[in-house]
């Protein structure tokens, strides 16, 4: 067993586009392989990771203060301390956390952590690859990148002989 407090663990800071917030890595404090955690702590007027749902891991939230909104693919619902919500790996997944309220909004990420995933961002058109390591996890990654969600290319080249 591994245990660590959250006041032992130092914030990350992001700032990108619409997206504003904290967060301390819990799940890597203590070296967890298969189930990610994360404190997230996001101001008044911000917005959390885009708009995103995963192909591999299914995520839950758990709000411990303050009040926002959960936008999902029916539209924005209200999100409030005591709230629990779970995202399935596939596109009925689809989330991402708004505040709109007058405090800050904290609450705890949670997760698999399955490799390979591919995580698509429609609103963004693009998707990410994980492969040696899922999304959060430490370890080195033999593949990983970000592509638009319209590029195809086909099996074979035209001119492509044996």
């Amino acid at each position: 067993m591994e245990k660590i407090n959250e006041g032992d663990v130092d914030w990350k800071e992001y700032d990108r586009e619409e997206a504003s917030f904290r967060r301390k890595e819990l799940s890597n404090a203590v070296d967890a392989a298969d189930l990610g955690c994360s404190l997230y702590e996001l101001p008044p007027g911000e917005r959390s990771w885009p708009y995103h749902y995963h192909t591999a891991n299914e995520e839950a939230i758990y709000v411990l203060a303050g009040d926002g909104q959960l936008e999902t693919e029916d539209g924005l619902e209200p999100l409030g301390a005591g709230d629990y919500a779970t995202f399935p790996a596939d596109q009925s997944g689809g989330h991402r956390v708004v505040n709109d309220g007058d405090e800050p909004l904290r609450y705890l990420a949670i997760s698999t952590m399955n490799e390979p995933d591919v995580t698509v961002y429609p609103e963004m058109e693009k998707f990410d690859v994980f492969v040696g390591s899922p999304p959060g996890g430490r370890d080195e990654r033999s593949l990983e990148g970000y592509y638009a969600l319209g590029d195809e290319v086909e099996y074979w080249e035209e001119n492509e002989r044996r």
